[in-house]
């Protein structure tokens, strides 16, 4: 197989060659060139050795020098070149205590997790493939490198991995490694919450977040999100739905946001989704209760959800951002739209003019997984929601404080006194305006202030 390298790979590549050293393209690159995918990253294994690297390039810089990875700086862009290496003794599930270097690219590439993942590639040469890689790519498998076993007890978080590559490429994952991941699942339990995190988003923001599934299966969750575990055995025995919790979630979760080539949203907002139907019934397994209708209910369920949303992202580490998005997103998942345009004011006053539309979406894929028999109406009564408030943006009608057409200030030159009185003011105003779009002119707002004071 040949395929075309980006030019200052090729320079890379060729310039080490040309001092007598070996030098290949490796890794993720590899596997998705042969899927015909633009990689995203170039990374090039050398026999030479850091110091040797740094002669043959003017511009460098030693980001991993200790483990043998030097970046290389051409303009505006940098490449990291890494001296074929073998790991010592793994003591914490995670990393290498320390490395050595090697000329054997076969004993660099023996480390690696995945034999999609171990192949190096150079335009001279060709494809390196010792374990299998193209055959595993072909036959659309995840397989460890060697002793499945052994590749997780030096690094626990490619049990994560695994799952995260089989739903970004739509593998499956071979029995032995499987098996594997089952046996070696708690040694996640040594690995950082940052790591997790970044694993979990990719595989959710994937276009076969279903894999969650082999989360629970393989005693992944367990670990990681012992929640999710209590989820998939909680059942639902109500007319609107036809799943577990565990199963109405997994469906949600893949039916929020459509698929990546869509790109109806930015790749935060997607986050965001996807994280707000992994966690919006969150509590449901805590609040289940049994009426008198011989149907169950979850009152209250997503407040206490929003509650231990914010804890679980703020273990992962989450950004604030991020974490206040999700929280706010589960906290309103369930709000029931009146739909005049009276309420839908009311609803974008009480949710946030800038939750709307992702509040649309989570509401459009909470429904997707529930009761197929059930959820016709529904469907009719979002679009019926999403017509109306489309209607009150374009119209500009006032929903917020920031949209009121006075303001504290205003309020301040027409002589009323600053303080926590004026917040009930202005927050009336704004009652007054919601119900009637009609009335948001500064005049008429400010001598509706005065009529009041004057009660």
């Amino acid at each position: 197989m040949e395929f075309q390298i980006p030019e200052k790979v090729q320079y890379i590549i060729d310039t080490l060659v040309d001092h007598g050293f070996e030098a290949y393209a490796v890794g993720g690159c590899v596997r998705d060139m042969i899927l015909g995918k633009n990689p995203e990253d170039w990374d090039i294994t050398t026999s030479a050795k850091p110091f040797e690297v740094k002669k043959v390039f003017k511009r460098t810089v030693d980001t991993g020098i200790e483990h043998g990875t030097v970046t290389v700086l051409l303009d505006k862009d940098h490449y990291e070149v890494t001296t074929y290496r073998l790991d010592g003794i793994y003591e914490d599930n995670r990393r290498p205590k320390e490395v050595s270097f090697t000329s054997s690219l076969e004993e660099d590439l023996k480390r690696r997790d995945f034999t999609i993942n171990a192949m190096a590639y150079n335009p001279q040469l060709g494809i390196v493939d010792l374990f299998g890689g193209v055959k595993d790519l072909k036959n659309r498998l995840i397989r460890c490198v060697g002793n499945p076993m052994e590749r997780f007890d030096e690094d626990a978080l490619r049990i994560l991995r695994a799952v995260r590559f089989s739903a970004q490429l739509d593998f499956q994952i071979e029995e032995a490694t499987k098996l594997a991941i089952k046996e070696k699942a708690g040694l996640l339990k040594n690995i950082s919450a940052e790591r997790i995190r970044m694993e979990l988003t990719k595989l959710l923001v994937s276009d076969n977040p279903d894999r969650l599934r082999l989360l629970y299966e393989l005693g992944i969750s367990k670990v990681i999100l012992p929640e999710f575990d209590r989820m998939m055995t909680t059942p639902q025995k109500n007319i609107h739905h036809a799943y577990s919790v565990g199963e109405h979630t997994i469906k949600a979760v893949s039916a929020v946001a459509g698929s990546v080539s869509e790109n109806r949203f930015s790749a935060r907002e997607r986050t965001i989704l996807r994280w707000t139907m992994l966690l919006h019934d969150i509590e449901k397994p805590s609040t289940i209760t049994l009426g008198k209708d011989g149907q169950n209910h979850f009152y209250g369920h997503q407040e206490k959800g929003a509650a231990t949303a914010k804890r679980i992202l703020k273990e992962l580490k989450f950004d604030n951002d991020t974490l206040n998005a999700v929280v706010h997103l589960v906290k309103w998942h369930d709000y029931r739209f009146d739909l005049t345009p009276k309420g839908m004011r009311k609803a974008a006053a009480k949710i946030g003019k800038e939750y709307m539309d992702l509040l649309f979406e989570v509401n459009y894929a909470d429904t997707c997984g529930k009761n197929p028999e059930t959820n016709k109406d529904k469907f009719k009564k979002l679009e019926e929601a999403k017509a109306l408030y489309k209607e009150i943006i374009e119209k500009n009608e006032c929903v917020s404080l920031r949209d009121l057409k006075v303001s504290g200030k205003d309020l301040i030159e027409a002589g009323f006194k600053p303080g926590k009185s004026m917040g009930i003011i202005l927050n009336r105003l704004l009652e007054t305006v919601i119900a009637d779009p009609s009335l948001n002119h500064k005049e008429s707002l400010i001598d509706l202030a005065r009529s009041w004071k004057d009660n």
